[in-house]
């Protein structure tokens, strides 16, 4: 699917993008508020600045995606694959991310305050400076993490 005709058919109002091949697209700054790209393909695609805000990204394929100061709170992001995604200063308040993959994700600085990350696979994460206040990470996998100023309490 071209950037374009993602970004005319949400400003038509279609916000059912589920299984978009969107590799490597440029999304840098977009609105898709509410969008469904569940089991979408956004491998190596710039959502930098994007507002993400109470979409669905269920099972998306996210690996090495710049996420970096994206707005993405209240997202649903379980069992997404979010390897070595760029999520720092990401916005994820209230976030559903169980399952997911963050395996060498980049969340410095992000906001996950009350995000749910139970069973989520943060081996080897940078969570330098991550807000972790109130999150569910029941089960979730902090081996080799870096967790140097969080706040976990």
């Amino acid at each position: 699917m071209e950037v374009s005709e993602l970004l005319n058919n949400y400003e038509k109002g279609e916000r059912d993008f589920a299984g978009a091949d969107l590799r490597g697209a440029n999304l840098s700054g977009a609105i898709l508020i509410g969008v469904n790209l569940s089991g979408a393909n956004l491998s190596g695609a710039n959502l930098s600045r994007a507002f993400l805000t109470k979409a669905t990204l269920k099972g998306a394929q996210m690996h090495r995606t710049n996420l970096s100061f994206a707005k993405m709170g209240e997202t649903k992001l379980s069992g997404a694959d979010l390897t070595k995604a760029n999520l720092s200063g990401a916005f994820l308040v209230k976030a559903k991310l169980p399952r997911a993959k963050l395996s060498g994700a980049n969340l410095s600085g992000a906001n996950l305050r009350s995000a749910v990350l139970w069973n989520a696979n943060l081996c080897s994460a940078d969570l330098q400076l991550v807000n972790l206040l109130g999150a569910n990470l029941t089960g979730a996998n902090f081996k080799w993490a870096n967790l140097y100023g969080a706040k976990l309490n």
